[in-house]
């Protein structure tokens, strides 16, 4: 972890959110190293006569207190993976790309993170009220995940009509996101020499039917708030074996269900265990769960955003497959999306680029719609923190 020092200065570049996002990468901030650029975007936020600004650990937010009628959540995490001698980044330009920001965190999520940034400092007067989330620890177990410590240290902090959430979905718009639950099947037999495998009973070969059910299961696609959510439910880990000459007595196969955002954790858990009833001897283990979110997209303030996004930059809006921390919004009853820059394909990868245009076009997207959304009203009451 490197030594805290006074915060990089990014006031030159808000302006650009090209040369803000190659500013933010720049300072390293792998997970758990995230307090030297936590300090700059905070020193941005104090800045801005407009911003009430709140921190807890390395999760810095700021908001209007606008007295508008409604107000939006963006979020964006500060952490990346490990860099791979991906930085500094470097502008390219690539046949078939363009001009492309090359270098670790260009695509998760650094851009999403500047054009948040970016936005805090150029919108003083927004129609709807706005608190800018910027969180810490997102790329590492759950437990540690600093939108989620802030959902349960001030879960008011987050309170809002919509949250948009940052991360890279090519400019286009994903709602909500499915849910994930890991649970282990486990089969239980006897051991033996194998020499003498009749004494025994193997529980690797007892998972033969579980193994059959999963390959003959067909997942459902299920549609929620219009959009269609493909789940799926497959093996991912099969274990068992004691020694090269020992019949097993037991084996497990880790079975992963992406379900629909439709779904509680319960009813996800009662799905799996449908698809293996006619299947005796086994025990269930939940290992994961997180459940999904819905993108309620039916609520004024998200239609109003599609219809925004997709006047600007021509976005299509698309269900999220995979979780992200929209989920972490829904538990607390706000509609959220994803919608930042950058090919999710790219995410982690040691080739990690962007194009150029879409920090801008996603920048603009949200300044046009923050700048007309309706929903100006009479100033409120400070709100308490």
């Amino acid at each position: 972890m490197s030594e805290t020092r006074e915060p990089a200065d990014l006031t030159p570049h808000l302006s650009d959110p090209v040369a803000l996002t190659r500013a933010i990468c720049d300072i390293p901030s792998v997970s758990g190293d995230e307090r030297n650029l936590a300090d700059a975007v905070e020193a941005v936020l104090r800045a801005q006569a407009h911003l009430e600004v709140l921190r807890d650990g390395d999760a810095v937010l700021a908001r209007t207190r606008l007295g508008r009628t409604s107000r939006v959540v963006i979020a964006g995490h500060l952490d990346t993976v490990p860099i791979a001698g991906n930085l500094p980044t470097q502008l390219r330009t690539l046949e078939g790309e363009g001009e492309v920001l090359w270098g670790r965190g260009t695509v998760d999520m650094k851009g999403g993170v500047a054009v948040a940034l970016h936005l805090a400092a150029t919108q003083p007067a927004p129609a709807l009220d706005v608190t800018y989330v910027f969180y810490d620890h997102e790329e590492v177990e759950a437990t540690k995940n600093g939108l989620g410590r802030v959902a349960a240290n001030h879960p008011n902090w987050l309170a809002g009509d919509l949250a948009i959430l940052g991360e890279p979905t090519g400019a286009h718009i994903e709602g909500g996101c499915n849910g994930t639950i890991r649970i282990e099947i486990a089969t239980t037999g006897t051991t033996a020499h194998s020499a003498r495998a009749w004494r025994g009973h193997n529980a690797v070969h007892d998972l033969a039917p579980v193994l059959a059910a999963l390959a003959a299961h067909e997942s459902e696609t299920v549609t929620v708030d219009g959009l269609d959510y493909r789940e799926g439910l497959n093996a991912v880990f099969v274990t068992g074996g004691i020694a090269g000459n020992m019949i097993p007595d037991r084996a497990t196969v880790t079975v992963n269900y992406r379900f629909a955002p439709s779904r509680d954790a319960a009813e996800a858990e009662a799905y799996v265990r449908a698809v293996f009833a006619d299947i005796p001897g086994l025990t269930f283990t939940v290992t994961d769960l997180s459940e999904g979110a819905r993108p309620g997209l039916d609520h004024p303030v998200a239609q109003g955003f599609v219809e925004a996004a997709r006047a600007a930059t021509g976005a299509q809006v698309n269900p999220k497959y995979g979780w992200t921390d929209v989920a972490r919004f829904s538990r607390l009853g706000v509609p959220a999306l994803n919608f930042g820059p950058g090919d999710p394909m790219l995410a982690h990868a040691d080739d990690e680029r962007c194009p150029t245009a879409q920090f801008t076009a996603v920048a603009d997207a949200l300044a046009a719609w923050l700048g007309r959304a309706p929903g100006a009203a009479a100033p409120q009451e400070k709100e308490d923190a």
